[in-house]
């Protein structure tokens, strides 16, 4: 089959490649299966979609809404070659599945609306609701009208771009799952995110300003006592049905 190409950004290491791994682990996908990209790192060499199953864009502390005088180097660069690769996965309908940054990005990019001003969330787990489209759609047909998923973002998309259908929301922040034309979605919360991942994020990213650096420990407490399955359903869903 042809690889699946997945794209990061997250500049810390233990961070990336816990997300790297959960990508691989709750989508079924073997290492030799996949092309890891660090965008932070490298850019994004030219890439020829047609050498690639899909494509699937990770989250990280990054903010596409931010003014570029507050953006590293590194990230307008990339940022600069998102839009150049947006351009092509738009006018082909290319497999796509972005999470949290990737819904930003992506609604940026297709004329939506994203900013701070409303509608961020805490880190953590929060109720999501499928909407009547997601009934029809391959990803999330059969599944729970409401679910639990782990959540955790400073931006968010205020209005959906043209084309845009949602597929999902929650009561802080309207904007949750959406897909353009048939093949292309982003999900604001992680479908890749489980537990032990997310304890790990909160340990990494404690004075990033998500929360308060006291608040941590009890946090991660708290999270131990969550169950969380369906938002993988959908990675592996989204997978299986791109496999070449």
């Amino acid at each position: 089959m042809k690889p699946f190409l997945i794209l990061q950004h997250r500049p810390i290491d233990e961070a990336a490649d816990n997300e790297f791994d959960a990508f691989l682990r709750y989508g079924g996908l073997k290492p030799e299966e996949v092309r890891r990209i660090r965008m932070e790192q490298s850019g994004i060499p030219d890439v020829n979609l047609s050498d690639y199953s899909a494509l699937i864009c990770g989250g990280g502390p990054s903010n596409v809404s931010d003014p570029e005088k507050e953006k590293s180097k590194s990230q307008l660069h990339f940022e600069g070659q998102l839009v150049r690769l947006y351009d092509e996965i738009l006018d082909k309908d290319f497999p796509f599945l972005g999470a949290c940054y990737g819904i930003g990005s992506l609604t940026q990019y297709a004329g939506g609306k994203v900013s701070k001003k409303q509608f961020s969330e805490d880190v953590g787990s929060t109720k999501i609701t499928l909407t009547d489209n997601a009934a029809l759609d391959e990803l999330t047909q059969g599944l729970p009208a409401t679910f639990k998923a782990f959540v955790g973002h400073k931006e968010a998309c205020q209005e959906l771009a043209p084309g845009a259908t949602l597929l999902a929301c929650s009561e802080n922040c309207p904007i949750q799952m959406i897909r353009f034309k048939t093949n292309i979605y982003a999900t604001q919360f992680h479908p890749e995110l489980d537990t032990e991942g997310i304890s790990l994020r909160i340990r990494i990213y404690r004075n990033h300003g998500y929360f308060a650096p006291e608040q941590a420990e009890s946090m991660i407490d708290q999270i131990r006592h969550e169950t969380v399955t369906v938002p993988e359903i959908i990675l592996k869903r989204f997978v299986d049905r791109y496999r070449q």
